[in-house]
């Protein structure tokens, strides 16, 4: 067993929550449990994995640290640094860059004032590109938390800008709750 991280500990509903889904798995096979907890871990951690927590998700599935960092750097979907209470990702794949995702990801890098990857000084939006979304029929698409929006236009755009602002909220809440 690896060695307790004391900095970094879930709370009992979601170590409760993490053990069932690692319950889910044969013995020996907790890192099948990995994606869904580094999830959680994230979540819990304002939208981003830091290495303290990935260690920690490593003690708990009783694994290399190094296995769970080699998920968390492949899959986008994972932040590796601290990020917006938005995020927002604008998908690159051909059916939305055919259909304006150029566009519309200029758009938000003039609004904001920020390119992909970067984060508004107010710590409030984050722009991300990445790789098919999965409505190609409804591009361009982009995701914000768990929320699609499709057939998107610069005005719609400016539109959920605006929502985000007004109602300050945070895109980087635990799916599994």
């Amino acid at each position: 067993m690896h060695e307790m991280h004391k900095e970094i500990e879930f709370n009992s509903e979601t170590l409760e929550l993490v053990n069932r889904i690692i319950k889910r798995y044969p013995e020996g096979r907790q890192k099948s449990a990995l994606l869904p907890v580094l999830h959680i871990a994230q979540s819990e951690n304002n939208g981003w994995l830091s290495a303290e927590m990935m260690d920690y998700v490593a003690t708990l599935l009783n694994i290399q640290p190094i296995e769970v960092y080699e998920v968390a750097t492949f899959y986008s979907m994972f932040n590796l640094q601290p990020i917006g209470n938005c995020v927002i990702e604008v998908c690159q794949t051909g059916p939305c860059w055919l259909n304006g995702s150029e566009e519309i990801l200029a758009h938000f890098q003039n609004r904001l004032g920020i390119k992909p990857g970067e984060t508004t000084t107010d710590g409030k939006f984050t722009l991300k590109t990445v790789e098919c979304l999965a409505a190609c029929g409804n591009a361009p698409v982009i995701q914000i938390g768990n929320e699609y929006h499709e057939n998107l236009t610069t005005r719609k755009a400016d539109e959920l800008l605006d929502k985000w602002r007004s109602e300050n909220k945070n895109s980087h809440a635990n799916p599994y709750l």
